[in-house]
Parts: structure tokens; C-alpha cells; sequence
């Protein structure tokens, strides 16, 4: 069983879910020096993800993400922390890409 496993339901459709994994696999591999491959899929994407002491997945799907990692001896005394740490990469890039609330209905326009 993965030490670590996130999921996220979302509304995006699969292509702006796949601009915010690339955005997550992009800042996992600057902030984290993680080693990122991603394989896309007709109707889902992997992102696979592995450096010393972690290895995992991040499925990307039209309506959800589902993040396993299985971390290593040393980094499992923190696993929480680690989770905690992706949960709020992963919320904010989700939040960044909700779409813009639509104007009121019926709102008068000028004449």
C-alpha cells in the first residue's frame, strides 16, 4: 500500500488537468529535485514521479487526480508532512485553474 495517496475531484476536463499536472510535475522537479515522466493517454495521463527515497504516480483524469507515493525508510518517518506538503501544491494549482466566476445573470447593460 502506497505510504502516501491524495485524490482530487475536479471540473476541468482533461485538457486543463493536464496543464496543472504539467505545472505540478515542473515545480516537483525544481522544489523537490524529483525526476518526472509524463505519459499521456487517450483518456487519462500518468505522471510518474521518482528520486531517492520517493517513487509514485499522479493519474490525471478529466474529472480527478489520484497521487500514490511509496517513500523510502528515512522519508516515511514524515510521510505526513510530505502529504501535507502536496495537498496544498496540488489545491493551489487547482485553485489557479478554476474557471473565473460568470457575471451575474441579468445584470442591465447601457443604452
Amino acid at each position: 500500500m502506497p505510504d502516501i495517496r491524495i485524490h482530487r475531484d475536479h471540473a476541468l476536463g482533461l485538457a486543463k488537468a493536464r496543464k496543472v499536472a504539467l505545472q505540478w510535475a515542473e515545480d516537483a522537479e525544481k522544489k523537490f529535485d524529483m525526476a518526472c515522466t509524463i505519459l499521456e493517454g487517450e483518456t487519462s495521463d500518468t505522471v510518474e514521479f521518482t528520486r531517492s527515497g520517493v517513487k509514485g504516480e499522479l493519474i490525471v483524469a478529466a474529472d480527478h487526480f489520484q497521487l500514490d507515493a511509496k517513500l523510502g525508510f528515512l522519508l516515511g518517518a514524515f510521510s505526513k508532512t510530505i502529504e501535507s506538503e502536496i495537498e496544498k501544491n496540488l489545491d493551489a494549482l487547482l485553485a489557479k485553474s478554476k474557471p473565473a466566476a460568470k457575471k451575474a445573470a441579468g445584470k442591465s447593460s447601457k443604452k
